[in-house]
């Protein structure tokens, strides 16, 4: 099945990023768009794109389903190689599609089709099912990874996290006050959505730099 991308930034840009959406949302929900034009404006190249079942809500207006996330593995990697990045390509996505990226992650940095994973609110576990963790695989996880989590993203907070066994090639930008799409509460932590998407825009571009 041919892969639709969406693409933001320069088509000579250093490093590109392929995201994929989270379980509930499309490629071009609010939080993706967002985040794809924050790297856009330091010079990332962004291709966004969307598994089958939810390309399939947009031709039959059907609302399918999330698969379970494993069985999206082999979309992931078609999609990696339909879009034939020319440069260094980072892989990962928003909750679920990051997910997904993580569990591909490894096999496309060893045959060197990637550089690294990035993770835009990882579901460490599903809402007020803090045992039923989705972690076993980051714990020996060989990609150089980011990932960007809200301080009190209800799929796992910054108190819960560090307890976790994760790989030291994992890192984690906590952005504070941030729910599950990175949004503060500015009330309350003094930050809006724009300051914390200025420090994704700037962390991305300072980590993906040492990739490369």
């Amino acid at each position: 099945m041919a892969v639709t991308f969406l693409f933001d930034g320069p088509e000579d840009a250093d490093v590109t990023v392929l995201l994929a959406h989270g379980a509930g949302a499309p490629m071009d929900s609010a939080s993706m768009t967002a985040a794809a034009n924050a790297l856009a404006k330091v010079g990332i190249r962004v291709a966004r794109f969307e598994f089958g079942y939810m390309a399939a809500r947009r031709s039959d207006g059907a609302r399918k389903p999330p698969p379970r996330a494993e069985t999206l593995n082999p979309e992931y990697k078609a999609a990696v190689d339909q879009l034939a990045a020319k440069g260094p390509l980072v892989i990962g996505g928003k909750s679920m599609g990051g997910r997904v990226a993580s569990m591909v992650a490894d096999e496309l940095f060893a045959s060197g089709k990637i550089v690294g994973l990035l993770c835009l609110g990882y579901p460490f576990h599903p809402p007020a099912k803090p045992a039923q963790l989705r972690t076993k695989h980051l714990a020996a996880l060989k990609t150089p990874t980011l990932i960007v989590q809200g301080t009190r993203d209800e799929f796992g907070t910054a108190e819960e996290v560090p307890g976790y066994e994760l790989s030291d090639r994992i890192e984690l930008l906590w952005l504070e006050d941030g729910d599950h799409d990175l949004k503060p509460r500015k009330s309350i932590s003094g930050f809006s959505a724009a300051d914390h998407l200025k420090t994704l825009e700037n962390a991305v571009a300072a980590w993906s730099a040492r990739l490369t």
